[in-house]
């Protein structure tokens, strides 16, 4: 795309209210001043106060920033040009502002925010993946009724993974696998033997002998390797629940419904994520998946980013690439093409700007449920416990993530993760046991409940 064509088409700076200031949000906040057809004058957050830190934080004057605890209040702050920052975007949703960014990561609360925008005739920006892989189809149709735009975001890895792999088949290439980095590089010095990964450090870690895949059976490798390192996460629910909305975005599809994640470093990638019958992992083509970085600390990261393996039909083509440093696999059948970037709200405005002036969504065209994330027991779980959502990746204790086929909730269906967040259970789950929509106190009349089951009836139809 041309850039230029956004100041050919846009006949005003696009006008955006951001609903949760931290993380994503703050990101997007600080660098909204610098995007010359940008204005983010409206943050809302769990109070008024600590939006007005936002926007303060965003390097906005504090005499120009205005509490707003009233329609009225938010109204007049508009009228004199002054930033607004408030609790609640029912108070805002009359102004004549164009896109809602929707960042607070909270399932439930951005179930109500999608919900308001739709209504008020915005555009929304749906940076809470959350509540993306519950209802993310169905929220796109409901706004597409009212002529507005449902779209994910570019900064963010599944923006960036659906632009990525599209973009690979729209030039022909065929796709043997798709997929991202997990946000967090594993950094391995081999002098001291100390590994170390988002914040945590083992000693005596044996990787060296782990290190260079060279002609080595791969699963052996990445089995060595999984052992080395047994006491890390090796699974995160952020990951798979970011790869699922890229699923139902382009049909790309999982290996294994958890995902096979393995450690590895940037070189192997075309290697391992290859068919079995080529010396990779893979069943078949058009797979996601996610790696750890494996790297030592003076090695390039990935960054966060995403990739697409691709089969090389040409060869002479894909040795000269290969040549100019271009990362080809061990028996030249497959190559890796990647952007190794992940820069969040920095990077936001091209998707709020597609969505405002140029009325396109990066999700494309055929967004549908082609799988569901649902929640499995990792330990036995007594009936009465709540699954309380929390913490930065915002998981719930003793359980965990899988893909399954999409399809309606009936009670024997199993409950999609961030559906079934906060709610108390109703029978005991044994470890290892999907958890079912009758296994939960669902709270029926909340925005989140109402969204899933009018996508189910949109896509499914009536329930028997």
């Amino acid at each position: 795309m041309n850039y230029h064509d956004y100041y050919a088409k846009a006949d005003r700076p696009v006008e955006t209210c951001v609903v949760g200031t931290g993380g994503f949000g703050q990101s997007f906040l600080a660098q909204a001043p610098r995007v010359p057809l940008m204005n983010a004058r409206i943050a809302v957050d769990l109070t008024a106060e600590s939006a007005a830190l936002g926007l303060k934080a965003a390097g906005i004057d504090p005499r120009k920033i205005q509490i707003c605890e009233s329609a009225r209040d938010a109204k007049v702050a508009w009228e004199s040009g002054d930033s607004i920052a408030t609790n609640d975007l029912a108070l805002v949703c009359d102004l004549p502002f164009d896109v809602v960014v929707e960042a607070t990561g909270q399932p439930q609360a951005a179930a109500r925010h999608a919900l308001l925008a739709v209504q008020a005739e915005k555009h929304l920006a749906l940076v809470t993946k959350e509540l993306d892989s519950v209802v993310g189809p169905g929220l796109k149709a409901l706004a597409a009724e009212h002529g507005r735009i449902v779209t994910t975001v570019d900064g963010d890895q599944p923006s960036l993974l659906i632009g990525l792999a599209t973009w690979a088949e729209v030039m022909g290439f065929h796709v043997i696998a798709a997929g991202k980095s997990s946000e967090y590089d594993f950094v391995f010095d081999p002098t001291s033997r100390r590994l170390t990964s988002n914040e945590r450090s083992a000693e005596n870690v044996d990787l060296e002998g782990h290190w260079a895949l060279g002609e080595r059976n791969v699963s052996e490798m990445l089995t060595s390797r999984s052992n080395a390192i047994a006491g890390f996460p090796q699974r995160a629910v952020p990951d798979l629940c970011e790869l699922l909305v890229v699923a139902n975005a382009t049909g790309l599809q999982p290996d294994r419904f958890d995902l096979h994640a393995p450690l590895a470093r940037i070189n192997e990638i075309p290697t391992i994520f290859s068919q079995q019958d080529n010396g990779g992992i893979l069943s078949g083509d058009r797979r996601l998946d996610v790696f750890h970085c494996l790297r030592k600390p003076d090695e390039i990261s990935f960054a966060g980013g995403v990739f697409v393996v691709i089969r090389c039909d040409d060869a002479k083509s894909w040795d000269m690439l290969a040549q100019k440093g271009h990362i080809v696999s061990r028996t030249g059948a497959t190559a890796m093409v990647f952007l190794p970037r992940h820069l969040l709200g920095l990077e936001a405005a091209t998707s709020i700007l597609d969505a405002a002036i140029h009325r396109t969504s990066g999700y494309g065209s055929d967004y549908r449920p082609r799988y569901d994330l649902i929640a499995v027991a990792t330990e036995d779980l007594p009936a009465g416990t709540v699954l309380s959502m929390g913490g930065h990746h915002h998981t719930i204790a003793g359980v965990t993530a899988e893909f399954r086929p999409a399809g309606p909730l009936t009670a024997a269906a199993p409950a999609p993760f961030y559906l079934a967040a906060d709610c108390r259970l109703t029978a005991p789950i044994a470890k290892g046991q999907e958890i079912r929509m009758s296994d939960l106190e669902l709270q029926e009349a909340s925005a989140l409940a109402r969204l899933r089951r009018e996508q189910d009836r949109r896509f499914f139809g009536p329930l028997s």
